[in-house]
């Protein structure tokens, strides 16, 4: 029975309209209706996951004798489309909804099971010949399929946009600073000058932080491994019959190369999400570090007549609306933002990890959004730096010999010769007097002409 634009579809709370292509059910329904909040969906690539994690099912349930093999066949066809995004659209529950996730179980369960109704030539909601709950859930709870889906989903977004974005920026900031290792300016730290350092050196030591944000991600990644599949409703494994959890996920590892593995123990695997709060820490430090670099590189650039111009960032596009001619370090200022918004996921994840109660974390959900949102934009970010600011970075190395010999901190080579407070008095007058260290000290015949000369040669500081 239907009516215009609807059909019904019955679940064990009754009668639910759905739109009339709607491939979800009614439980699904009940969830739109009930969590109207954000407009946020889930992430695709927990979906995408599930997709996987229903396909695995049915394999196994299927080598199990548990499932007959036509059913088995159009679970994996429908699961696969899923896995592969090809109904997106249908999946329609709200990142804040039940906190185990149950709501977004069912709309897969109930989209796969309509989609098999359709490719064996049955109505959409009829349940024939394949049962969201009997069928297409058998052998599995929202409880230890929810937070597989998201290890997968986490663990396949580190490892193929993450991972490799971090990989390039650091090889690309490896790049510049082998390239940049003959140029000497000047060192600062608490926003002072300070002694030289070599342009590469600076370079380098950004190299080094990314080198260390890839050994971050593949320490999330590996974060990941245990997967609660298999425990079920509260860990026990009730109704999940010996071998299933092997065979499904032996296919993930077939699928994603990544080496998964069942919890060691279910109950810590389904009770607490601290894996993902492990994650989004390695993300939160991650981000630590590239808002440190892009930082630093905008104020490097600062200028490009009035500020440090040691180096010059391309151009990306006009940077005012009134003021014409100036250009700003955009892709810095993305970056800095999308790790201000990380470090916020981060509290986010952490809060929510703290909400497991006895057998479940209820704050799964929103867990995932920010880990993967956090994944996404870090790598999305990261490539984007690289490919239009990195790459493009010229060294001003006229800019950068003229702020050395005007650093009054060149006084700290002569210390060792004429004493630290005489050292001093020379920094002091040549601050009053607007001269360099070299200027004043020429002045006072501090040291043979030669011997100075030598001290306060930038080459030998660094």
């Amino acid at each position: 029975m239907s009516t215009t634009g609807k059909r019904l579809e019955r679940d064990t709370m009754g009668e639910m309209e759905i739109p009339e292509n709607a491939l979800w059910g009614a439980s699904t329904q009940r969830a739109v209706l009930n969590f109207p909040i954000s407009g946020e969906p889930v992430d695709p690539a927990v979906i995408h996951a599930y997709g996987l994690v229903k396909w695995a099912a049915a394999r196994a349930n299927r080598e199990l004798g548990l499932l007959p093999g036509e059913l088995a066949a159009l679970i994996e066809t429908a699961a696969a489309e899923v896995h592969a995004g090809s109904h997106d659209e249908h999946f329609v529950v709200d990142v804040f909804q039940t906190g185990s996730g149950t709501s977004t179980n069912m709309n897969v369960n109930e989209v796969i099971a309509n989609r098999c109704s359709i490719l064996a030539g049955e109505a959409p909601g009829s349940k024939r010949p394949v049962h969201p709950n009997d069928h297409v859930n058998q052998s599995q709870s929202s409880n230890d399929t929810f937070p597989t889906a998201v290890h997968l989903a986490a663990g396949l977004m580190l490892k193929s946009l993450l991972i490799p974005a971090l990989d390039a920026l650091r090889d690309s900031l490896s790049a510049k600073a082998e390239a940049f290792h003959p140029i000497l300016k000047i060192g600062r730290t608490h926003l002072m000058d300070a002694t030289p350092v070599r342009l590469g050196q600076e370079f380098g030591g950004y190299a080094r932080q990314v080198d260390l944000a890839v050994v971050r991600a593949n320490k999330a990644l590996k974060a990941l491994h245990e997967l609660p599949l298999g425990g079920t409703a509260v860990g026990t494994g009730l109704n999940c019959p010996e071998g299933f959890t092997k065979s499904a996920i032996a296919f993930f590892e077939e699928k994603t190369g990544i080496p998964f593995v069942e919890a060691e123990n279910h109950f810590e695997a389904q009770g607490a999400r601290d894996a993902l709060v492990e994650v989004s820490g390695q993300l939160k430090t991650i981000a630590v570090s590239l808002f440190k670099i892009a930082n630093d590189i905008r104020w490097l650039n600062s200028g490009p007549r009035c500020g440090i111009g040691e180096i010059s960032l391309p151009a990306t596009q006009p940077g005012s609306s009134i003021m014409p001619g100036k250009v700003n370090p955009v892709m810095s200022e993305a970056v800095m933002q999308v790790c201000a918004q990380v470090i916020g996921n981060d509290a986010t994840v952490t809060w929510a990890g703290a909400g497991g109660t006895f057998e479940l974390n209820v704050m799964m959900p929103v867990m995932a959004q920010n880990v993967l949102r956090s994944i996404r934009m870090l790598g999305r970010v990261a490539d984007l730096f690289r490919e239009n600011c990195v790459e493009g970075i010229i060294a001003n190395e006229g800019r950068c010999g003229e702020l050395i010999e005007w650093s009054l901190a060149m006084v700290t080579k002569l210390a060792p010769q004429i004493g630290y407070e005489k050292a001093a008095e020379m920094a002091k007058k040549a601050m009053a007097g607007g001269k360099t260290i070299r200027q004043v000290c020429e002045e006072h015949s501090v040291l043979p002409p030669d011997e100075l000369r030598s001290a306060l040669d930038p080459e030998g500081m660094v």
